[in-house]
C-alpha cells in the first residue's frame, strides 16, 4: 500500500528527530515562529483570506493593519497563531483530547469574529460549497461527535500509527461539521494538536490551488464513499514533507 510505504519513511524520519533532541532551544524557537506563520498563512488562505504570507506576519508580530483588507482577516491571523499557541500547550500537557478542548480550540479560531457561535455546536443546517456531502442535521451533532470520540479512543487504545490517527481527527470532524464556521481551521489544528503530541512538527496543508484541489478532493472522496484512502495517503504525504522540511532546518 502507498501509505504503508510512506509512513515507514515518516517512522525513519521521526527517529532520526528524536535522537537529535534536545533540539537546540534558540534554533527551535526561530523555526516555530516562522512555521506558525506559513501555517497560519496556509490554513486561512485555503478558507479564502486573502493576507499574502508577508502581510501575516505584519499583521501577527508587527499589529500593522493592512490598508484594503478587512477586520475578519486581521482577526484571523491574529486568532488562529494564538490558537496554534494553545495546541502546543495542549500538546505538551498530559490532558486527554475531548469534545471539550476541541470546542476550545474553535473558540479562538472564532475569537471576535462570531462571539455566540464560538465554541458552540451548531443549531441550524449547514451545506458545503461545491460539495455533493450533506452534513448531518444539528440534532444529530452530539450523538455523532461521541461517536468521534469512542473512534479516536479505540484507535489510541489499539496502536492505530498517529499519522493514520491524526488524519482521521481532521476527515471525521469535517464530516460532522459541528461548527456553523472555522470546521476546516479547527480540524487543521486537531491534526497538529495530535501529532505534535506524538513527536511531529507542525503540518501545513498548502493553500495554493493544485494542492486545495487535492485536498478537497480527497475530503469529497472520503465524505461520500467512506474510502479513506486517498486522504490517508495525501496527510500522509503533507506529514513526510512537514518532517523532511524540520530535519533540513534544525540540521541547517
Amino acid at each position: 500500500m502507498k501509505t504503508d510505504n510512506i509512513l515507514h519513511e515518516i517512522d525513519a524520519l521521526r527517529a532520526e528527530l528524536a535522537a537529535l533532541r534536545p533540539l537546540p532551544a534558540e534554533a527551535v524557537k526561530k523555526i516555530s515562529e516562522a512555521m506558525d506563520i506559513e501555517y497560519t498563512y496556509d490554513s486561512n488562505r485555503i478558507e479564502g483570506n486573502t493576507l499574502t504570507l508577508q502581510e501575516t506576519a505584519l499583521v501577527v508580530n508587527e499589529g500593522i493593519t493592512i490598508s484594503g483588507k478587512s477586520m475578519r482577516e486581521h482577526l484571523e491571523a491574529i486568532n488562529h497563531v494564538e490558537a496554534i499557541g494553545f495546541v502546543k500547550e495542549m500538546a505538551a500537557g498530559t490532558l486527554p483530547i475531548t469534545e471539550g478542548m476541541i470546542r476550545d480550540i474553535h473558540a479562538i479560531v472564532l475569537r471576535s469574529i462570531d462571539k455566540d457561535n464560538a465554541g458552540r455546536y451548531r443549531t441550524v443546517p449547514v451545506m458545503i460549497s461545491g460539495s455533493k456531502y450533506l452534513p448531518p442535521q444539528p440534532w444529530l451533532i452530539a450523538p455523532q461527535m461521541e461517536a468521534f470520540m469512542a473512534e479516536y479512543n479505540r484507535m489510541e487504545a489499539e496502536g492505530v500509527h498517529p499519522v493514520l490517527v491524526a488524519a482521521y481527527l481532521h476527515e471525521e470532524l469535517v464530516r460532522i461539521h459541528p461548527f456553523i464556521d472555522g470546521n476546516g481551521r479547527t480540524s487543521r489544528l486537531l491534526m497538529n494538536l495530535y501529532l505534535l503530541r506524538h513527536g511531529y512538527p507542525i503540518v501545513s496543508l498548502k493553500g495554493d490551488n493544485d494542492s486545495r484541489v487535492r485536498y478537497y478532493n480527497a475530503l469529497e472522496i472520503s465524505h461520500t464513499t467512506d474510502e479513506r484512502g486517498d486522504f490517508n495517503d495525501f496527510i500522509a504525504e503533507v506529514v513526510l514533507g512537514a518532517t523532511k522540511q524540520y530535519l533540513a532546518l534544525i540540521r541547517g
